[in-house]
């Protein structure tokens, strides 16, 4: 009998070159290798949570592609439906770094090595025991042809019952707004779950306050509306009400996947069956330590650090 809760996420991966100084990259002379992407990243959080976790991509068969899979196995990532081609070399991307923390992010992924997917990847046996999904804007910005392998995966997910978490995770270097706009359209019918920033939300729906909110997601059926608002914390619209947790104070260093971090830990919640003040609780906490380490997920945290944080808890260090 299945005991553990399993979540399948899809999406590439990037080798992610971390500057060693803060400022502009015109400045920046040194790099450490890393592996970046949000789907990735959402992985490997919710595999230090101690949920397992099936990733579906392509990476390029060469070294950063073979880096980037020998790490996300290490991390405990079910690796069984990634792949290598020799098509397209791995995807990199170039993160600037601020002094308060922020930064950008420079992408060099086209062609991707996804390109290499297509819909045939979605079988029966692809979500035989799938618990969630749990998919995000970026791979759907990375080529037209994703959106069609999402739609398809969406459609087998309503036909299995499996519900639904999407992050619109909106690049704007990656396409315009209009193009995001039109393409959640075809996807917010099949989401359960939407986890998104309030800046994300208000120029993807055009409207700005939570009467309009509400109305957007009983328009398609979303079941949780959970908002991401960094420093001013979080807010769940789930069962006719509204939820609101503080942000913890923490010491910022790097923001970059911090909102992936808040995604594994809302859904490691949701699907624990926490309270739902538990469940913003925990992500945001997930997401706060997040920040406090440069990397997009070297700050992930296993679970009981999250609860050692949140309940304010000195762990024993030696």
């Amino acid at each position: 009998m299945k005991k553990s809760k399993k979540v399948l996420t899809i999406g590439d991966a990037l080798v992610t070159m971390n500057p060693i100084t803060k400022g502009p990259l015109r400045f920046v002379t040194h790099f450490e290798r890393r592996a970046g992407g949000a789907e990735l990243n959402f992985a490997i959080g919710m595999a230090r949570l101690g949920v397992e976790c099936k990733w579906i991509s392509r990476l390029g068969k060469d070294e950063f592609g073979r880096a980037i899979f020998n790490f996300a196995r290490g991390e405990g990532v079910d690796m069984t439906d990634v792949e290598f081609t020799d098509e397209y070399p791995t995807s990199l991307n170039f993160k600037q770094i601020n002094e308060d923390g922020s930064g950008s992010t420079f992408y060099y992924r086209h062609p991707s090595p996804t390109l290499t997917m297509t819909k045939s990847l979605v079988t029966d046996d692809l979500l035989s025991d799938i618990d969630l999904i749990h998919i995000t804007g970026v791979f759907l910005s990375i080529n037209k042809n994703n959106i069609e392998i999402i739609e398809t995966l969406l459609k087998k997910a309503k036909e299995f019952k499996i519900p639904v978490s999407f992050d619109p995770n909106i690049r704007l270097k990656m396409w315009t707004i209009q193009e995001a706009r039109t393409t959640f359209e075809r996807i917010f019918p099949y989401v359960d779950i939407l986890l998104t920033g309030l800046d994300e939300l208000k120029m993807i729906t055009n409207k700005s306050t939570e009467v309009e909110f509400i109305e957007f997601v009983d328009a398609y059926g979303i079941k949780e509306l959970v908002i991401k608002d960094g420093e001013n914390g979080s807010k769940l619209y789930c069962n006719n009400t509204w939820y609101e947790q503080e942000a913890f104070n923490v010491n910022v260093v790097d923001t970059v996947g911090a909102g992936d971090g808040f995604d594994a830990g809302y859904i490691y919640g949701y699907l624990h069956e926490k309270e739902y003040i538990s469940r913003l609780c925990f992500a945001n906490g997930v997401g706060a330590l997040v920040t406090t380490v440069s990397g997009d997920n070297e700050g992930l945290p296993y679970k009981e650090e999250v609860e050692a944080f949140v309940n304010n808890i000195q762990l024993i260090e030696r």
